[in-house]
Parts: structure tokens; sequence; C-alpha cells
């Protein structure tokens, strides 16, 4: 399903290290999946309240725990760069479909 909202249409998720040699190019793809199905859920089910928006950016959160792991086999990890450019993105996402929330709770389950 295509992303419909204009602000996030032509948005390269991840932009910050695509492209950047020192992560595996297929799990940066990854990622920049998991940022995709966010922002087609936020699109398909609307959130009306903060705890439904909670509950989608804490799904994608969990997913970014579990590519960190698959990093790791990798010999990689989400770091600084990495994570503040998954940070940016989720409250990208979220902010263009009008919630301004703290990108720190948005992403409160992660492990990296």
């Amino acid at each position: 399903m295509p992303i419909t909202n204009p602000k996030l249409a032509d948005h390269i998720f991840l932009r910050a290290i695509v492209g950047d040699t020192g992560f595996p190019a297929d799990l940066i793809a990854k990622g920049q999946g998991i940022l995709r199905r966010l922002a087609e859920r936020f699109e398909a089910e609307q959130p009306k309240d903060e705890a439904h928006v909670f509950r989608l950016t804490h799904a994608a959160t969990e997913a970014f725990n579990d590519l960190d792991e698959e990093m790791a086999e990798r010999g990689s990890v989400i770091e600084s760069v990495f994570r503040e450019t998954i940070i940016d993105d989720v409250e990208a996402i979220a902010r263009a479909y009008g919630w301004a929330l703290d990108a720190e709770e948005l992403t409160a389950p992660r492990e990296w």
C-alpha cells in the first residue's frame, strides 16, 4: 500500500545511513520497511488517541529491537547515528499524522 500522506510520500526513511557501508544494506532496507509499515498503519488505522499511537510506534520500535539483534549477529549494531535517524523518522511519521508527541515516549521500548 503506497503512503499517501504528502509529508511522507517521497520521504526516504533512514536517509542519514543509506549508503553507509558500516551497516549491511539489506538490514537498512529492513529498517526502511519497518518505518514504511508504520506509516501505512497510521493511514489505515487513523489512531484517535495517544494510546493507539503508542501501540503503533512501540510495535515498530520492538521490530527495530529484533533488527538490532539480527545486526549484532552480523557484526553491526544500531549505534548513535542509526538510533537518532530511527527516532527522528518515527517522530516525523507521528507528526505527519497530527501527533506531536515526545520522541522518547514514541520509542520507549527500545533496547538500542
